[in-house]
């Protein structure tokens, strides 16, 4: 199915990370997520239980992150946010990789590390995607992480945590896709404001896509689309 059939809306995590956000916000975040059909929310942990509650009865999806900018909390701590954002009603968790341990060349630890919160997530029948901050990382890095983490059963690989200086790229998404195994899918995120480079990244082979910017995205589709039928 092409992406102009299926519509750029069910690609979209409808998202809110900033560290300053009011309750009235989240559930404004909801409503027009459930309005537009978009596939998750996705807010900070500690709002997870209220963005739950307001999308009971849709479709929709609530996503959350965990390890959330940096990644180099420890592994213990990482479990026990995955712990209450699932109590909370996360269906689907974000969680940064240490990158400290990945620029230091420890992949044994990174190797463990997934491997306990891969379990733990998915003994709860939830969704994993695993952030590595691509624009932080060489080709290299990022075909050794594909290799690793996409042996280790996780169901997406997410670009970045969109607080990095540099965010998705079709570049990036286009090494995931070839790296990964089939079955694992690619969120990109971080610097996503228009409806060209979202359908870039779409067609690069993402599957989730990661922004604030939502409402522009799904506006600026609409205009793409009545040009594209008065050609």
């Amino acid at each position: 199915m092409s992406l102009a059939e299926l519509r750029i809306s069910s690609y979209i995590d409808h998202t809110v990370l900033k560290p300053v956000c009011s309750f009235a916000e989240i559930t404004q975040l909801c409503r027009e997520a459930v309005q537009h059909g978009f596939a998750a929310v996705c807010v900070p942990p500690y709002v997870v239980k209220r963005a739950s509650g307001e999308i009971v009865g849709s479709n929709l999806k609530t996503a959350t992150v965990i390890g959330f900018p940096m990644g180099y909390s420890s592994v213990q701590s990482k479990l026990e946010e995955i712990r209450q954002a699932m109590e909370d009603g996360a269906d689907e968790l974000d969680v940064v990789i240490n990158l400290i341990a990945l620029k230091n060349g420890q992949w044994d630890y990174l190797e463990s590390e997934m491997t306990q919160i891969v379990k733990a997530i998915h003994q709860r029948g939830k969704i994993i995607k695993v952030i590595v901050e691509s624009g932080l990382l060489s080709r290299e890095e990022i075909i050794r992480s594909c290799r690793l983490y996409g042996g280790l059963g996780i169901d997406f690989m997410k670009t970045s945590t969109g607080y990095a200086e540099k965010g998705a790229s079709v570049a990036d998404v286009e090494i995931m896709r070839k790296e990964l195994p089939a079955q694992v899918r690619i969120k990109a995120s971080g610097g996503i404001r228009t409806y060209a480079f979202a359908r870039e990244l779409v067609e690069a082979g993402a599957m989730r896509i990661g922004c604030s910017a939502s409402l522009a995205i799904v506006s600026q589709e609409k205009e793409w689309l009545t040009q594209e039928r008065s050609i």
